[in-house]
């Protein structure tokens, strides 16, 4: 049976990435084994020029295996590459220290390897039991007819509704301030803050349960 490891936003932290990747592989013992990673790969931390490659070359060397989100980071860097109409909205995110990170002014000057990358991202994946996505679903639509703002950007509506989905809704986007994972019954947020001093952390599902088995994480 294959492990499922879901990893909440990195946003740059590149350092614990790397740590949080060999605590998973460890754990899972040579097993199969999956990453699903929930978006917000770039900008407020330090090095978004060295996690945008390594999870591409991850995505290489494991064709057809991870699942990588788009977060709404990815969502607003795409948007100020695309037009510069776009890219004040982005550095008032956390843009600034992406900039920084890869050695140039403007968001149009970005690897278009890397932004291409970020474009194509997927929104959500559903393992029929888990729903994973960025921010969240809108507790007013089924899981099939959901909107890309809302699974980008969402925030109180979801996170206060105690509805029942079908699924468990594995998302990130939100920090939580107490830097560990947040687990209730409709859904499971792992956004621990490492950008803000948090650890980044991974949640361990096995295929026949669908709650995580535990969580490991990188300080």
């Amino acid at each position: 049976m294959i492990l499922t490891y879901a990893i909440g936003d990195i946003h740059g932290c590149m350092v614990k990435l790397e740590e949080l990747i060999r605590r998973c592989d460890n754990d899972a013992a040579g097993r199969p084994m999956r990453y699903v990673f929930l978006g917000d790969y770039v900008d407020r931390g330090p090095d978004s020029r060295s996690v945008v490659p390594f999870l591409m070359e991850l995505q290489r060397a494991h064709t057809g295996r991870d699942i990588f989100l788009k977060g709404n980071h990815e969502d607003l860097l795409v948007a100020a590459a695309d037009s510069d109409f776009f890219e004040d909205r982005w550095l008032d995110n956390g843009g600034v220290e992406t900039l920084e990170s890869y050695g140039v002014t403007s968001a149009a000057e970005l690897p278009e390897d890397h932004v291409h990358w970020l474009r194509k991202l997927p929104l959500f994946f559903d393992d029929s039991r888990r729903f994973f996505v960025h921010a969240g679903v809108h507790p007013d639509r089924p899981l099939d007819r959901q909107d890309e703002d809302d699974l980008l950007w969402i925030r109180k509506r979801f996170l206060l509704s105690e509805r029942e989905y079908g699924r468990l809704i594995v998302h990130g986007h939100t920090p939580l301030a107490s830097w560990r994972p947040d687990l209730r019954a409709n859904r499971l947020n792992l956004d621990t803050g490492a950008v803000f001093g948090g650890p980044l952390t991974a949640a361990v599902f096995e295929a026949d349960e669908t709650g995580p088995k535990g969580f490991i994480a990188a300080d």
